[in-house]
C-alpha cells in the first residue's frame, strides 16, 4: 500500500492540475493528508462511494497521462543518474581518479542533454 501512495503522489505531483478541482481534492485529501474516504466524504457532503469513484477515476486519469508521457519514469531515471553521479565524484574528492571524474562528466551531461531535449530551462 504503501508503494501505491508514494506512486500516487509522485503522479499528483507531475499532472495533478490536469485533473478537475474536485478529483484534486479528494486526491490531496487522501493520499496527501492521509483522511480516509469516510472523512473526506463528510467534508464534502458525498457518499463515501463517491469519494471512491472519484479517487479511481483521477488514479485512471493519472495513470493515463503517465503512460502517454512518462515525466515521472524520466524525472527518476535522471534523478538516479544524478545520484550516480554525486557518489562517483565524492568518491573523487579525495583522490585524484580521472577516470571516475570522466564517468560522472558523462552521466551529468547526459542529464543536461534530456533537460534540455525536454524544453527546460537550465540556469
Amino acid at each position: 500500500m504503501l508503494e501505491k501512495v508514494a506512486w500516487m503522489n509522485m503522479l499528483f505531483d507531475f499532472y495533478g492540475v490536469l485533473l478537475t478541482e474536485r478529483q484534486k481534492d479528494y486526491m490531496d485529501l487522501y493520499y496527501c493528508q492521509n483522511l480516509s474516504l469516510a472523512e473526506i466524504a463528510v467534508e464534502f457532503n458525498v457518499t463515501r462511494q463517491a469519494v471512491y469513484d472519484t479517487l479511481k477515476r483521477a488514479e485512471h486519469v493519472l495513470s493515463q497521462y503517465e503512460e502517454k508521457l512518462g515525466l515521472v519514469t524520466k524525472s527518476t531515471a535522471e534523478r538516479n543518474k544524478l545520484t550516480a553521479a554525486a557518489a562517483i565524484l565524492e568518491e573523487c574528492e579525495n583522490m585524484e581518479n580521472g577516470g571516475s571524474v570522466q564517468q560522472a562528466r558523462k552521466i551529468i551531461e547526459e542529464v543536461l542533454a534530456a533537460i534540455e531535449h525536454c524544453g527546460i530551462a537550465v540556469f
